[in-house]
């Protein structure tokens, strides 16, 4: 299986940057990763929300091959353990899944044709992170994933 991240916006901060290369270059034994930043469009007036997530939508779906399975990361989405998230990812290995993607909207969110895209719904938490963040959560969740998996030293 190799997996990607789709993710709206380019990541600024040095400090992140530094630990996304850290858990990518971790997760390297355990599985392919590739992320794809697709630039986030500025809303500057409201009432051009829906059109812009629909924008990045199109863009985010040319990404999505029709056998893909597809996580989006979405506030009402449904929130897993570390040892539930490793159990799912591991059965979509075993089903022989090759693709599975997971998609980071933009601050905004996600438009609709790409929430109904996607096989899986996950929510991180409750509490509200940057989407920044969440793209160094989700890396550092999908190794601890694996480290479970094999039951490695990592996870407590």
């Amino acid at each position: 299986m190799k997996i990607k991240i789709i993710a709206l916006g380019k990541i600024k901060e040095k400090f992140l940057k530094t630990g996304i290369e850290e858990f990518c270059k971790r997760l390297t034994p355990y599985i392919p990763l590739e992320i794809i930043e697709i630039p986030a469009i500025e809303i500057k007036d409201e009432n051009l929300t829906n059109k812009i997530l629909d924008e990045e939508g199109e863009k985010i779906l040319s990404y999505i091959k029709p056998q893909s399975y597809v996580i989006t990361m979405e506030i009402e989405g449904k929130e897993l353990s570390s040892e539930k998230f490793s159990a799912m990812l591991k059965s979509l290995i075993n089903e022989g899944e090759t693709e599975l993607i997971f998609v980071i909207g933009s601050s905004c969110g996600l438009s609709e044709k790409v929430s109904s895209r996607a096989d899986f719904k996950m929510s991180m938490s409750k509490m509200t992170f940057l989407h920044q963040f969440a793209r160094l959560i989700l890396i550092e969740q999908i190794y601890r994933a694996f480290k479970i998996m094999r039951r490695e030293k990592y996870h407590k």
